[in-house]
């Protein structure tokens, strides 16, 4: 018998419904009603092709025991778990499969046992994004609850961390503003450091058809030109680590020219006289600086034209990793927001501020509490713990000794892949929960297989803060993430008192009550189509900020921080012969980020198997080989295929990052966002060795 269920698609931040015909058990076909409220009707290639890791034969189906944990660890035991050994079965020479009772058993011993010989710090959680809400506010509440430590993040540490660290500050919510449909109700769009076509296909949609109506113009700003340039008005291909540096000067042209909206200043906002006089003093700020810049001299003209664009209609911000993933990645953000403020365009329709959110639960995985620095509804906690980075520091050091897993690929996805490596061997016991044997779980002492995003009912906040409640598409035995956690918990404390994932939202609601204590899983039955976008009380709120700011005086705030001169830039200002190159990451369309189930999606991993190195081809004469090695201090990659664009500035590259394989997270370091340590994924000096 042939069905037809809605869900959710399990990949990008955008959220898109899905409607899945399902045929014994199995999954025939994806694809998007015509009146999707999100999808509009259209989904990517992700969307209606990668559903097909559901059925691969490499989904870990079982719990499995690496053999040499069970040997190191048995003669300190308990004569219980000792007697229950026999139950193991050899799987290949590393791994044993277990029965589940054993394995969580198992996993409640040992974390005990770490946290009584080594303290409470000494355990770490991360993950969370890539599964429901009730999943990974279970995560955080046995990390801080159940073993007593603060150490809990997830994977907004490597993409929109510096998001929320911008503009809680300056408007007190971390969160895009407005819904995806307001770039039908807006004069001008602005998209600086996001590939969408790429890495949100469906809201680069609406850009699109926007254009195309003429009901909205585009200017995109970016280290390299991207396929949204064909429709964009403006264009601005910028020097790598410029994006502070050309966000002042935005500001700079619209108070230099009185482009400012005063009214919205003095009724809404405060500090905006000590921001006007920094903005005008900085030295950097005059976009006639950019004639400075050798390669780049036209920004002094078309900064100023986006500016005027920007200032005197109604206008939206979108951003995505680009922005994000770099030494000033919070600061560009409230520069950003600087912008929004001194033009007044937020807090109404068809304006706003959207970063554009990484994966499809991230959104929500913050506002459930999966960071070191807030509980949930971004409540500050007693105790602040350990962002990721400084976890590997920890390891490094003999501080943390156990490490909790849940859905990311720890040693492919963060930067400075030689230390991470380092780092884990110095932890007693790995646990990870995950779909298929990814790098992070090959390396583990206990894996849990679970049900993935298309086998469970679970709530996902997609990047407008949309509240979709899905539903399993196929059936299957496995735990979902939070069953396993709640087994764990109950061999421990047995506090974790949850028969259902409705039961885990339901505490959901008491502790992040501003967002979501009206979201009941009955109304978001019937909102099922459409979804709700938070704060949901009565009922839910598509605009933030309409009459006020979330901050304590209500008014957004003007935070000025300084561009410093560096890198890339200063090379170029210096006229410096560089035998280097400066190189950048992202995705493409086909995959999703470290590729965990797109890469058992045969449709998918069939048109993209490799990371391809792009280089423009005005640096063609220096290369005779089809394969390099990128090196510089903290390590190399893998041989690389090269493939010459028009794309690109001489001295600059490209590379997707989607394949462990590759090794490209080997080559970015330490160097990180001075406020929140996302790493610099956006920018690093290689040196090219021709193979």
């Amino acid at each position: 018998m042939i069905h037809e269920i809605a869900s959710v698609c399990t990949y990008c931040g955008v959220g898109c419904d899905i409607t899945a015909v399902v045929e014994d058990n199995k999954i025939q076909k994806i694809y998007a009603q015509a009146d999707g409220y999100v999808s509009r009707g259209k989904l990517c290639i992700k969307g209606k092709s990668g559903y097909e890791f559901v059925d691969s034969d490499k989904r870990v189906r079982d719990v499995r025991i690496k053999k040499s944990f069970i040997e190191d660890n048995f003669e300190a035991m308990p004569r219980e778990l000792k007697a229950r050994s026999h139950t193991l079965v050899s799987l290949d020479e590393d791994w044993y499969i277990s029965n589940y009772e054993f394995a969580t058993s198992l996993s409640a011993w040992k974390l005990s046992e770490i946290k009584s010989q080594y303290g409470r710090h000494s355990f770490s959680a991360m993950g969370g994004a890539r599964t429901s809400c009730e999943s990974a506010y279970s995560l955080q509440k046995f990390a801080r609850q159940t073993m007593e430590s603060p150490n809990i993040d997830n994977c907004a540490r490597i993409c929109h961390a510096p998001s929320l660290s911008g503009m809680k500050p300056t408007i007190g919510e971390g969160a895009a503003t407005n819904p995806y449909d307001d770039i039908f109700k807006t004069d001008f769009i602005l998209v600086i450091g996001s590939n969408t076509t790429e890495a949100h296909p469906i809201v680069a949609n609406r850009m699109i058809e926007a254009v195309r109506h003429k009901t909205a113009e585009l200017a995109v700003m970016d280290v390299r030109k991207i396929q949204l340039n064909k429709y964009a008005t403006y264009e601005a291909v910028m020097p790598f680590e410029a994006n502070l540096l050309v966000i002042n000067m935005l500001a700079y042209v619209i108070i230099k020219e009185e482009l400012y909206c005063q009214d919205f200043i003095d009724n809404r906002t405060a500090g905006f006289e000590e921001f006007k006089n920094s903005i005008l003093n900085d030295k950097y700020a005059n976009p006639t600086f950019m004639k400075k810049i050798k390669g780049y001299e036209e920004l002094a003209d078309t900064i100023p034209q986006i500016a005027r664009k920007y200032a005197t209609g109604k206008s939206m911000l979108f951003w995505g990793l680009g922005i994000t993933e770099h030494l000033d990645g919070s600061y560009a953000v409230m520069a950003l927001v600087h912008l929004s403020l001194m033009t007044g365009n937020v807090g109404k329709e068809g304006t706003g501020l959207m970063p554009l959110r990484g994966q499809n639960n991230v959104q929500g995985a913050c506002d459930v509490g999966c960071l070191p620095y807030y509980n949930p509804d971004y409540q500050v906690p007693k105790e602040i713990g350990l962002k990721t980075p400084e976890t590997v520091d920890a390891m490094i050091d003999g501080k943390v000794k156990a490490l909790y897993v849940m859905g990311e690929d720890f040693t492919h996805v963060h930067s400075n892949q030689n230390k991470v490596n380092k780092a884990i061997k110095n932890l007693e016991l790995i646990i990870v929960q995950d779909l298929f044997m990814s790098d992070i779980a090959q390396k583990a002492d206990i894996v849990f297989g679970v049900k993935s995003a298309y086998e469970k009912t679970g709530i996902y906040v997609n990047a407008m803060r949309r509240l979709h409640l899905s539903q399993p598409i196929v059936q299957n035995d496995l735990p979902d993430d939070w069953e396993v956690l709640r087994d764990i918990e109950n061999k421990i404390k047995g506090e974790f008192l949850y028969s259902t994932s409705e039961d885990v939202w339901n505490d959901i609601r008491i502790d992040a009550p501003y967002r979501f204590s009206g979201a009941s899983y009955q109304k978001l039955i019937k909102h099922r189509s459409k979804g709700m976008q938070w704060p949901v009380q009565r009922t839910d709120t598509p605009i933030l900020h309409l009459e006020k700011f979330r901050t304590e005086d209500g008014l957004g705030q003007f935070i000025y921080h300084q561009y410093n001169l560096r890198e890339q830039i200063q090379k170029l200002v210096n006229d410096e012969v560089s035998e280097t190159y400066y190189l950048t990451t992202g995705r493409m369309i086909v995959h999703y980020n470290n590729s965990a189930q797109t890469q058992h999606s045969p449709k998918l991993i069939s048109k993209h198997s490799e990371d391809i190195l792009q280089i423009s081809d005005k640096d063609k004469d220096k290369f005779s080989s089809s394969k390099v090695i990128l090196k510089n201090q903290y390590g190399q990659t893998d041989p690389l295929t090269i493939k010459f664009v028009k794309t690109l500035k001489k001295g600059t590259m490209f590379c997707t990052f989607h394949h462990a394989k590759s090794k490209i997270n080997y080559i970015f370091g330490d160097a990180s966002d001075e406020l929140v340590k996302t790493a610099r994924f956006k920018s690093t000096e290689v040196e090219v060795e021709q193979i």
